[in-house]
């Protein structure tokens, strides 16, 4: 069995909401295999960002254990890229400039070299010079994607990150975040709410309870499953559609989207 490159172990979270806490993620226990594509499926405000953002260092936590590359996590760090749902570019930046904004260390010679390879990874070849306001959904997406990819992480970690995107462009997105995943061998876990997605791209896939969000279980999807057409795909949708609809007729006093 390859490393684990993530680990989280009795992990707990609360918010203080109006003065009062709120309980956001129970007991999570998760390991991440390096390589891995894991996808994350659960109701809305379950606490999957949540999580996503822990892991990456954006938000902290006191209760339980998380580390990445077999360190403790203290904070964001070059390793852990992390991709948002709005694209986040700076539009005063052109597209070239937004890929390599966070590259330290390398001469300009070597900074060029990696924005390119990485624009070309994406396939914005031709597009160096325009500005996120000349772009479509899509190919900001691809920008976001080249611009958390430029530092080599070892992780990258994707908040819903076609989830403004039409339906055909966001099946064109997925094949080609697969492309890019089996090329560099980066470590994936994306959050989605499309249970489709989360099925044709995770090797695993977490389904967590409506909040405080726990992880009910952790299907292994098979090749065969990723197929859209096939039974077994059909048998692991209705399974995830099985325990999301436990939780559907849980109240929830507040929706707060966390």
């Amino acid at each position: 069995m390859s490393e684990a490159i993530i680990k989280v172990e009795h992990l707990n979270k609360q918010f203080i909401v109006d003065k009062k806490p709120i309980q956001v993620l129970k007991d999570i226990n998760l390991e991440v295999q390096k390589g891995e594509f894991i996808t994350i499926v659960g109701h809305s405000g379950c606490g999957k960002s949540t999580l996503l953002k822990i892991i990456c260092g954006l938000v902290g936590y006191e209760d339980g254990v998380v580390e990445r590359n077999g360190h403790k996590v203290e904070g964001p760090g070059p390793m852990c890229g992390m991709v948002f749902q709005d694209h986040r570019l700076l539009p005063w930046l052109k597209i070239k400039d937004n890929v390599g904004f966070g590259l330290k260390d390398l001469t300009k010679k070597e900074k060029e070299e990696t924005v390119q390879q990485h624009i070309d990874l994406v396939g914005l070849h031709g597009f160096e010079n325009s500005y996120p306001s000349q772009l479509s959904g899509g190919m900001s997406q691809r920008a976001s994607i080249a611009r958390g990819l430029a530092n080599n992480p070892s992780i990258l970690l994707l908040d819903e990150p076609f989830g403004a995107l039409d339906a055909l462009t966001r099946i064109q997105m997925q094949k080609e975040i697969l492309r890019i995943q089996k090329e560099q061998g980066t470590t994936m876990v994306m959050v989605t709410h499309d249970i489709d997605e989360a099925i044709v791209l995770g090797n695993r896939i977490v389904v967590m309870s409506a909040r405080p969000g726990e992880i009910k279980d952790i299907i292994k999807v098979s090749t065969a499953a990723r197929q859209r057409n096939s039974a077994d795909f059909s048998y692991v949708k209705k399974r995830i559609y099985e325990y999301l609809f436990e939780d559907s007729e849980q109240d929830a006093e507040t929706d707060y989207v966390i």
